[in-house]
């Protein structure tokens, strides 16, 4: 019967025994009417029975799998309701993370030493999750230290939605020389001699930087399906059991969604999908909004992969840009085709998402639905909801509700914080974004990540954030009044993600009736010190019923993936979220990696004769690392 050792529950010969059951756990269910728990029991991957021991045994067969939780904290599977999940998936095992990574120094030696796995005419690309503030150093690498790392080997380093450092033969292979001209909305940063240095800018537009990681190699077949897996796998490292994919640039339909669609088939997704559809043509956004809504409709699918709506762009014209290192981008007239394209959606039953940074748009996308508003369009039925929104005023807040939407919110800031502090100031970055302010006006507020080309996917650092107000760099932007407690930034995670997507009623919390998805905790959220909230992991997740992730002492209990191929993959040799230790090893790490810089800049003085008679001081080896 057991899957691990467990007393005190005796198998029965029922006919409708549970297929799962969780016990001795510490149960935050979500549902008010039962707010705690200590087991619960599945069946046809649903919930069947939420209380304690007593409750389940009932329950318990002879082919019953009963899991011990050994008392950590259990709560609903998390959900990101911003995530680029379906692009992420094609790319992931190709992307070196920095994720987690404290310092640059580990950064570039992780770097040099994939370049040196990498095939010919492969790249070795990073691609989000990372900052140049969270290292010690509190800079980005320079494209000599790209160029001594990978001579021979392309190397794209992404940095926010700001830049983007490649070293020489990347250039060559991205096919930059001294003749290409700079694309509109971007720079190409060239030496004294006009060659291109290796530095990309966006100025504002970050086209430039996707446009060139665009020509990097991609995968093909069955290697994007195993990309895929693991993706969604790492996902489930941290507790997700579902997302919402808000789509994005260079994400085309049908023909990017066709992994997800064929693993959905087969039965191997282990992240329930809501996807939206993003027009990616400007000046054709009208005709292929029209072609997908004769080809499907929202809702379409099962609970593992469904059509959501359309977004988080509708016409190119009308988007913002978030890159907060440079002004505001002053949008043209898109009125007239942005108002055919909401018009086309309401009027045949879709939802939709909007990417919108700054209140500037906001206001004038409102002005337009409050046009259909006076022709009924607004509020009839359908989910919508303004993404980001980092300036968002409260004046635009009450017109979001009086017109039926919602908010979702992103952890962008935790990157892009000291940015936004230096061209807005401190009053602007405390109430960025006003989440509380979303909240008191009773709008549904999700919560992602946004993942995966800027932020990191672990949502636990977007919790923390949320309850923090820190940024990566520990610098406190959001005020105490705009900040959320755990329970409703968990909440942000959960249900409000499920309200989005019209599932709130199955999803997001843990009672009978709902999807068996759910996550036993490494740390109990609700308790350990603030800090700590970004390093958690789940021991145990499920999706469905399904044991999709297992670690620690539940290792071995989850499905078999196959490996990770190409086997040259930095996933496969480092992993993908670099995880960090405790606090304690955390500081000797970053004390351990100083002593290391402060003895490479002592040997270099001495070698340089700056520093008399420093080849001959002692040096403590106990800190040569």
């Amino acid at each position: 019967m057991s899957v691990m050792p467990v007393g005190g529950l005796v198998p029965q010969a029922i006919d409708d025994a549970a297929e799962l059951v969780v016990r001795n756990a510490s149960i935050h269910t979500g549902d008010p009417r039962r707010p705690r728990a200590e087991a619960l029991a599945v069946r046809g991957g649903v919930i069947t029975v939420v209380g304690d021991d007593k409750d389940v045994a009932p329950h318990v067969g002879p082919g019953t799998k009963v899991v011990d939780a050994l008392g950590r904290r259990m709560i609903p599977g998390l959900n990101d309701a911003h995530l680029h999940v379906i692009r992420g998936g094609l790319n992931y095992v190709l992307e070196l993370r920095w994720d987690g990574v404290r310092t640059l120094r580990q950064a570039l030696a992780m770097l040099r030493e994939q370049a040196a796995r990498t095939p010919k005419g492969q790249w070795v690309r990073v691609v989000g999750g990372w900052s140049a503030d969270q290292f010690a150093e509190r800079r980005l690498p320079t494209v000599a230290e790209l160029n001594a790392a990978a001579p021979d080997t392309p190397v794209f380093v992404l940095h926010l939605y700001q830049s983007a450092v490649l070293n020489r033969a990347a250039l060559r292979a991205a096919g930059f020389a001294k003749d290409t001209p700079d694309p509109k909305g971007g720079q190409i940063v060239r030496g004294r001699d006009g060659e291109p240095t290796g530095m990309l800018l966006a100025a504002p537009s970050a086209l430039i930087l996707y446009s060139t990681l665009a020509k990097a190699p991609v995968l093909e077949g069955e290697d994007r399906k195993v990309s895929t897996r693991h993706f969604l796998r790492e996902l489930n490292r941290f507790g997700l059991t579902s997302a919402i994919d808000a789509a994005g640039g260079f994400q085309n339909f049908p023909e990017n969604y066709s992994t997800v669609i064929e693993l959905a088939k087969a039965g191997q997704l282990s992240l329930r999908i809501a996807y939206h559809l993003f027009p990616q043509t400007a000046g054709q956004e009208l005709a292929d909004l029209t072609r997908w809504i004769e080809m499907a409709r929202p809702e379409d699918g099962d609970a593992w992969l469904r059509l959501n709506g359309a977004g988080e762009n509708l016409t190119w014209a009308a988007a913002d840009f978030e890159n907060f290192g440079q002004p505001r981008p002053e949008l043209s007239d898109y009125e007239g085709e942005f108002e055919k394209a909401v018009r086309l959606l309401m009027e045949n039953g879709w939802g939709f998402r909007l990417h919108a940074t700054y209140d500037e748009t906001i206001r004038r996308d409102l002005a337009v639905f409050e046009k259909l508003a006076a022709e009924g369009l607004f509020p009839a039925g359908n989910r919508w909801l303004f993404d980001h929104a980092e300036t968002v005023s409260v004046e635009s807040l009450d017109r979001v509700a009086a017109l039926g939407g919602a908010m979702s919110v992103q952890n962008r800031l935790y990157f892009q914080g000291e940015a936004f502090l230096r061209r807005y100031g401190p009053g602007a970055a405390a109430d960025a974004p006003p989440i509380r302010a979303m909240l008191d006006r009773g709008l549904t507020v999700a919560a992602g990540t946004d993942a995966t080309r800027v932020s990191t996917y672990n949502p636990w650092v977007a919790l923390h954030w949320l309850v923090s107000g820190r940024d990566i760099g520990d610098l406190v932007l959001r005020s105490p009044g705009n900040r959320v407690d755990r329970e409703t930034a968990l909440r942000m995670f959960t249900v409000a993600g499920a309200e989005l997507t019209g599932e709130e009623q199955v999803k997001g919390v843990l009672r009978p009736g709902c999807y068996a998805d759910l996550a036993v905790l490494s740390d109990d959220y609700f308790t350990v010190p603030e800090p700590e909230i970004a390093h958690i992991e789940s021991l145990l997740t499920v999706t469905g019923g399904r044991i999709v992730y297992a670690a620690r002492e539940y290792e071995g209990l989850d499905e078999e993936l196959p490996p990770v191929t190409p086997a040259w993959s930095p996933v496969a040799h480092f992993g993908g979220y670099q995880a960090s230790g405790p606090a304690g090893a955390r500081q000797a790490e970053a004390l351990g990696e100083a002593v290391a810089e402060s003895e490479q800049h002592r040997a270099w003085r001495a070698r340089r004769g700056l520093a008399p008679g420093a080849a001959d001081m002692p040096f403590d080896p106990c800190f040569a690392l």
